[in-house]
């Protein structure tokens, strides 16, 4: 799902390229492209580094996801609690979000976790003088309307997995995968480093901005490969038509609640990691990284640029 801005001083020059940047690379170039700019004498260097399909994916999918979850809360405010197993233990769920009336008449929201109540008066269970789950502003339809927030949310899922599906292809047949998203040895015996700079903010620099860290790689190759799989799958395990012609699928999950389970998680999984990709984005050079997911060419400054957006 971006990528990194700074320009450079009178100190420095861009010399003229001795082909047009407007031709696309070849996929093969896909993150270690430039456009061959730099001289001997300048500090910054534009690489090309996101493909036309991957941008293409990757915005699409920025609508298609924010209406898949917002419309996802809609349907889980229905019954607003998680189970195991293929029925409804409505005594002992796994994770709940209800409005409780106190002792002295007054209404509280209590999110249930494993049987440990919290009271989310306010944000969760109970807000705004309404009993739901999740409030008004993080739903679709903002309304207590189950029908249609299932209308949104089916139409928009089957957009979802189609421009996946055609993500994958391409990136199957551009080798984007092996290329870029699988972790080489010394991305392997880097990664407890690489963990490290994470949780401290440092951020690759010159060549090694270049291409995606092993986190980078770990994170959305387990996106692709494990989160928005089972988003998918679990969805379709539960919907009785699916159901009738592949019997075998809600078995695989668990029964039909337990797959409903797996559908949350992997949901808010997504959800977790669009907001460290947002700070990151933001933290790694905001201007950057989005010209980059817009035109493909990615600013690298090496040492001695200056530092100016």
């Amino acid at each position: 799902m971006a990528a990194l801005i700074q320009s450079t001083g009178e100190a420095f020059r861009r010399v003229e390229e001795l082909e047009p940047i407007s031709a696309e690379p070849s996929a093969s170039d896909s993150l270690r492209a430039s456009d061959q700019t730099v001289s001997s004498t300048s500090s910054i260097e534009r690489v090309y580094r996101h493909r036309l399909p991957v941008r293409v994916s990757h915005w699409v999918n920025v609508p298609f996801l924010i209406i898949l979850i917002m419309s996802g809360l809609q349907i889980f405010n229905a019954h607003p609690a998680l189970y195991w197993g293929d029925r409804s233990d409505r005594d002992r769920p796994l994770f709940s979000i209800r409005p409780v009336q106190t002792g002295n008449d007054d209404i509280k929201g209590v999110m249930t976790i494993l049987g440990h109540p919290f009271d989310t008066t306010g944000v969760f269970g109970y807000s705004n003088r309404s009993g739901r789950a999740f409030p008004a502003w993080a739903t679709i339809p903002s309304a207590k309307w189950l029908a249609m927030g299932r209308q949104w949310h089916l139409f928009f899922a089957w957009l979802f997995v189609i421009n996946g599906l055609i993500f994958t292809a391409y990136a199957i047949a551009s080798r984007h995968i092996t290329l870029d998203l699988v972790p080489t040895e010394k991305d392997w015996r880097d990664i407890g480093k690489s963990v490290k700079d994470h949780l401290t903010f440092r951020h690759p620099a010159g060549d090694k901005a270049k291409r995606y860290n092993v986190i980078q790689k770990l994170t959305y190759a387990g996106v692709l490969f494990i989160v928005a799989p089972l988003i998918v799958f679990t969805g379709l395990a539960m919907s009785p038509t699916i159901d009738t012609a592949f019997p075998w699928l809600l078995t695989v999950f668990g029964g039909r609640q337990a797959a409903r389970t797996i559908h949350f998680i992997a949901c808010f999984s997504f959800v977790g990691f669009i907001v460290i990709h947002i700070v990151q984005v933001i933290f790694t050079g905001f201007l950057n990284n989005i010209r980059s997911m817009i035109t493909g060419w990615f600013i690298v400054k090496h040492a001695g640029a200056s530092h100016e957006a």
